[in-house]
Protein backbone atom coordinates (compact mmCIF):
# COMPACT_ATOMS: atom_id res chain seq x y z
CA UNK A 1 0.00 0.00 0.00
CA UNK A 2 1.15 3.35 -0.78
CA UNK A 3 2.42 6.28 1.87
CA UNK A 4 -1.06 7.73 0.29
CA UNK A 5 -3.00 5.21 0.96
CA UNK A 6 -1.35 4.47 4.57
CA UNK A 7 -1.94 8.30 5.50
CA UNK A 8 -6.05 8.06 4.54
CA UNK A 9 -6.78 5.45 6.42
CA UNK A 10 -4.77 6.76 8.92
CA UNK A 11 -6.68 10.31 8.97
CA UNK A 12 -10.20 8.00 8.66
CA UNK A 13 -9.50 6.11 11.80
CA UNK A 14 -8.78 9.67 14.14
CA UNK A 15 -12.09 11.15 12.49
CA UNK A 16 -13.72 7.84 14.14
CA UNK A 17 -12.19 7.97 16.97
CA UNK A 18 -12.84 11.98 17.29
CA UNK A 19 -16.59 10.98 16.47
CA UNK A 20 -17.11 8.27 19.28
CA UNK A 21 -15.79 10.31 21.79
CA UNK A 22 -18.84 12.23 22.85
CA UNK A 23 -20.70 8.89 22.44
CA UNK A 24 -18.30 7.35 25.19
CA UNK A 25 -18.49 10.08 27.28
CA UNK A 26 -22.48 10.16 27.10
CA UNK A 27 -22.55 6.35 28.31
CA UNK A 28 -19.98 7.21 31.00
CA UNK A 29 -22.17 10.35 32.33
CA UNK A 30 -25.10 7.82 32.24
CA UNK A 31 -23.75 4.61 33.27
CA UNK A 32 -25.85 1.87 34.07
CA UNK A 33 -26.59 0.65 38.06
CA UNK A 34 -28.71 -1.48 39.58
CA UNK A 35 -29.26 -2.33 43.06
CA UNK A 36 -26.92 -5.74 43.10
CA UNK A 37 -23.80 -6.81 41.84
CA UNK A 38 -21.27 -5.20 40.13
CA UNK A 39 -23.12 -2.58 39.04
CA UNK A 40 -24.84 -2.23 43.05
CA UNK A 41 -25.13 0.65 45.40
CA UNK A 42 -21.31 -0.51 46.72
CA UNK A 43 -19.82 0.78 43.36
CA UNK A 44 -21.92 3.46 42.27
CA UNK A 45 -19.39 5.63 42.92
CA UNK A 46 -17.06 3.97 40.74
CA UNK A 47 -19.39 3.66 37.65
CA UNK A 48 -18.76 7.34 36.32
CA UNK A 49 -17.52 10.18 37.57
CA UNK A 50 -20.90 11.91 37.40
CA UNK A 51 -21.92 9.46 40.40
CA UNK A 52 -18.92 10.99 42.32
CA UNK A 53 -20.40 11.84 45.42
CA UNK A 54 -22.50 8.43 46.14
CA UNK A 55 -19.02 7.26 47.36
CA UNK A 56 -17.44 11.36 48.66
CA UNK A 57 -20.69 12.76 49.93
CA UNK A 58 -21.42 13.61 53.53
CA UNK A 59 -24.84 13.97 53.06
CA UNK A 60 -25.90 10.78 51.56
CA UNK A 61 -29.36 9.15 51.86
CA UNK A 62 -31.14 7.19 53.00
CA UNK A 63 -30.05 8.00 57.16
CA UNK A 64 -31.21 5.56 60.00
CA UNK A 65 -33.26 7.64 61.85
CA UNK A 66 -32.46 7.11 65.72
CA UNK A 67 -31.90 9.68 67.67
CA UNK A 68 -33.09 13.31 67.23
CA UNK A 69 -33.60 16.92 68.62
CA UNK A 70 -36.97 18.01 69.34
CA UNK A 71 -37.90 21.47 67.90
CA UNK A 72 -40.99 23.22 67.41
CA UNK A 73 -40.89 22.36 63.64
CA UNK A 74 -43.40 24.01 61.52
CA UNK A 75 -46.97 21.76 59.83
CA UNK A 76 -46.03 20.82 56.38
CA UNK A 77 -48.55 22.34 54.56
CA UNK A 78 -49.36 19.73 51.63
CA UNK A 79 -51.66 20.83 48.87
CA UNK A 80 -51.93 17.40 46.13
CA UNK A 81 -54.83 18.00 43.69
CA UNK A 82 -56.47 14.73 41.63
CA UNK A 83 -54.15 14.59 38.51
CA UNK A 84 -54.45 12.29 35.38
CA UNK A 85 -52.95 9.21 36.18
CA UNK A 86 -49.22 8.28 34.69
CA UNK A 87 -47.48 5.65 35.72
CA UNK A 88 -43.94 4.63 34.96
CA UNK A 89 -41.63 1.69 35.06
CA UNK A 90 -38.04 3.06 34.66
CA UNK A 91 -36.18 -0.56 35.54
CA UNK A 92 -35.70 1.13 39.11
CA UNK A 93 -39.07 1.58 40.31
CA UNK A 94 -43.14 2.55 39.54
CA UNK A 95 -43.07 6.38 39.28
CA UNK A 96 -46.40 8.94 39.16
CA UNK A 97 -45.70 11.32 37.08
CA UNK A 98 -47.77 14.68 38.17
CA UNK A 99 -49.07 17.55 36.40
CA UNK A 100 -48.68 21.10 38.14
CA UNK A 101 -50.16 22.58 40.98
CA UNK A 102 -49.48 20.68 43.61
CA UNK A 103 -47.59 21.98 46.46
CA UNK A 104 -45.59 21.29 49.99
CA UNK A 105 -44.86 24.39 51.55
CA UNK A 106 -42.79 24.60 54.78
CA UNK A 107 -42.05 28.15 56.74
CA UNK A 108 -43.13 29.79 53.38
CA UNK A 109 -40.76 28.14 51.12
CA UNK A 110 -42.78 26.68 48.41
CA UNK A 111 -42.48 23.24 46.29
CA UNK A 112 -43.96 22.05 43.64
CA UNK A 113 -44.48 18.28 43.57
CA UNK A 114 -43.29 16.12 40.09
CA UNK A 115 -42.98 12.57 40.86
CA UNK A 116 -43.39 10.01 43.45
CA UNK A 117 -42.18 6.11 43.54
CA UNK A 118 -41.59 3.57 45.56
CA UNK A 119 -39.12 1.31 47.43
CA UNK A 120 -39.01 -1.86 48.73
CA UNK A 121 -37.77 -2.47 51.61
CA UNK A 122 -37.83 1.81 52.78
CA UNK A 123 -34.61 2.73 52.19
CA UNK A 124 -34.70 5.09 55.85
CA UNK A 125 -35.13 3.06 58.48
CA UNK A 126 -36.28 4.48 62.25
CA UNK A 127 -33.63 2.56 65.20
CA UNK A 128 -32.87 0.13 62.91
CA UNK A 129 -35.94 -0.94 61.82
CA UNK A 130 -36.93 -1.23 58.03
CA UNK A 131 -40.58 -0.72 56.91
CA UNK A 132 -41.90 -3.00 54.04
CA UNK A 133 -41.90 0.06 51.30
CA UNK A 134 -41.92 3.75 51.40
CA UNK A 135 -42.74 6.29 48.95
CA UNK A 136 -40.92 9.64 47.80
CA UNK A 137 -42.87 12.39 47.05
CA UNK A 138 -40.07 14.70 44.87
CA UNK A 139 -40.53 17.97 44.98
CA UNK A 140 -38.69 20.89 43.52
CA UNK A 141 -38.63 25.22 44.24
CA UNK A 142 -38.52 27.88 42.12
CA UNK A 143 -34.77 28.23 42.69
CA UNK A 144 -34.45 24.63 41.65
CA UNK A 145 -33.86 22.97 45.08
CA UNK A 146 -35.25 19.68 45.32
CA UNK A 147 -37.35 18.34 48.22
CA UNK A 148 -38.74 14.78 49.03
CA UNK A 149 -41.26 13.52 51.67
CA UNK A 150 -41.06 10.23 52.48
CA UNK A 151 -44.15 8.15 53.61
CA UNK A 152 -43.27 4.55 55.30
CA UNK A 153 -45.33 1.67 54.38
CA UNK A 154 -46.14 -1.39 56.82
CA UNK A 155 -48.31 -4.72 56.00
CA UNK A 156 -51.96 -4.16 56.67
CA UNK A 157 -55.04 -3.24 55.30
CA UNK A 158 -54.88 -3.27 51.56
CA UNK A 159 -54.21 0.47 50.13
CA UNK A 160 -56.90 2.08 48.13
CA UNK A 161 -54.76 4.41 46.49
CA UNK A 162 -52.22 1.67 45.22
CA UNK A 163 -54.54 -0.72 44.43
CA UNK A 164 -55.54 2.05 41.45
CA UNK A 165 -51.64 2.73 40.61
CA UNK A 166 -50.46 -0.97 41.17
CA UNK A 167 -54.38 -1.87 38.41
CA UNK A 168 -52.40 0.03 35.76
CA UNK A 169 -48.39 -0.99 36.85
CA UNK A 170 -46.38 -1.71 33.55
CA UNK A 171 -44.28 -5.02 34.04
CA UNK A 172 -41.35 -4.82 31.92
CA UNK A 173 -38.99 -1.54 32.21
CA UNK A 174 -39.73 1.34 29.79
CA UNK A 175 -43.41 0.65 30.08
CA UNK A 176 -45.96 3.52 30.73
CA UNK A 177 -49.67 3.68 31.42
CA UNK A 178 -51.70 6.46 30.86
CA UNK A 179 -55.46 4.69 31.16
CA UNK A 180 -58.02 7.59 30.32
CA UNK A 181 -60.39 8.91 32.60
CA UNK A 182 -58.22 7.26 35.87
CA UNK A 183 -56.88 9.71 38.17
CA UNK A 184 -54.85 10.06 41.22
CA UNK A 185 -54.60 12.05 44.38
CA UNK A 186 -50.97 12.03 46.92
CA UNK A 187 -52.91 12.98 49.68
CA UNK A 188 -53.90 9.79 49.57
CA UNK A 189 -50.86 7.89 50.61
CA UNK A 190 -50.61 10.53 53.55
CA UNK A 191 -51.00 9.44 56.71
CA UNK A 192 -53.67 11.10 59.01
CA UNK A 193 -51.21 12.40 61.94
CA UNK A 194 -48.11 14.39 59.41
CA UNK A 195 -45.64 14.49 62.33
CA UNK A 196 -42.55 14.24 60.67
CA UNK A 197 -38.26 14.10 60.67
CA UNK A 198 -36.43 16.70 58.86
CA UNK A 199 -32.92 16.60 58.13
CA UNK A 200 -30.34 17.32 55.01
CA UNK A 201 -29.51 14.39 52.36
CA UNK A 202 -29.06 13.37 48.89
CA UNK A 203 -31.31 11.77 46.21
CA UNK A 204 -31.14 7.96 47.06
CA UNK A 205 -30.09 6.65 43.20
CA UNK A 206 -27.03 7.84 41.21
CA UNK A 207 -26.28 10.77 40.55
CA UNK A 208 -26.97 10.74 44.67
CA UNK A 209 -27.05 14.50 44.37
CA UNK A 210 -26.45 16.69 48.11
CA UNK A 211 -28.97 19.40 49.28
CA UNK A 212 -31.99 17.79 49.20
CA UNK A 213 -34.36 18.75 52.01
CA UNK A 214 -35.63 15.45 53.28
CA UNK A 215 -39.13 15.09 55.30
CA UNK A 216 -39.95 11.58 56.94
CA UNK A 217 -43.63 10.86 58.05
CA UNK A 218 -43.40 9.41 61.40
CA UNK A 219 -46.92 7.44 61.15
CA UNK A 220 -46.77 4.70 58.53
CA UNK A 221 -49.52 4.09 55.87
CA UNK A 222 -50.93 0.45 55.48
CA UNK A 223 -50.68 -2.26 52.11
CA UNK A 224 -51.53 -5.67 51.66
CA UNK A 225 -49.32 -8.44 51.44
CA UNK A 226 -50.33 -8.91 47.84
CA UNK A 227 -49.99 -5.43 47.47
CA UNK A 228 -46.25 -5.69 48.68
CA UNK A 229 -46.10 -8.70 46.50
CA UNK A 230 -47.18 -7.66 43.70
CA UNK A 231 -44.17 -4.78 43.15
CA UNK A 232 -41.58 -6.75 44.27
CA UNK A 233 -42.47 -9.65 41.73
CA UNK A 234 -42.38 -6.71 38.98
CA UNK A 235 -39.48 -4.40 40.15
CA UNK A 236 -37.52 -6.46 42.75
CA UNK A 237 -36.00 -4.96 45.71
CA UNK A 238 -34.98 -1.66 45.13
CA UNK A 239 -33.71 0.04 48.32
CA UNK A 240 -30.20 1.93 48.85
CA UNK A 241 -28.26 0.84 51.95
CA UNK A 242 -28.59 3.24 55.21
CA UNK A 243 -25.82 5.65 54.60
CA UNK A 244 -23.54 7.44 57.36
CA UNK A 245 -24.97 10.33 59.40
CA UNK A 246 -22.20 12.48 59.47
CA UNK A 247 -22.96 13.90 62.62
CA UNK A 248 -26.12 15.80 60.73
CA UNK A 249 -28.94 16.89 62.56
CA UNK A 250 -32.24 15.12 62.88
CA UNK A 251 -35.24 17.63 63.74
CA UNK A 252 -38.46 15.89 65.21
CA UNK A 253 -41.66 17.96 65.84
CA UNK A 254 -42.17 15.93 68.89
Amino acid sequence: MSNIGKGCILVAAMALACLAAPALASESKNAHWSYGGKDGPAHWGDLSSAYAVCKAGHQQSPIDIGQTQQTGLAALEIHYAAAPLRVINNGHTIQVDYTPGSTMTLSGRQYELLQFHFHSPSENTVDGKHFEMEVHFVHKDKAGKLGVLGVFIEKGAPNPALARIWRHMPITAGGKAAPVGESVSGSDLLPPNQGYYRFVGSLTTPPCSEGVQWHVMKQPITASSGQIKAFLDVVGVNNRPVQKRNNRLVIDTK
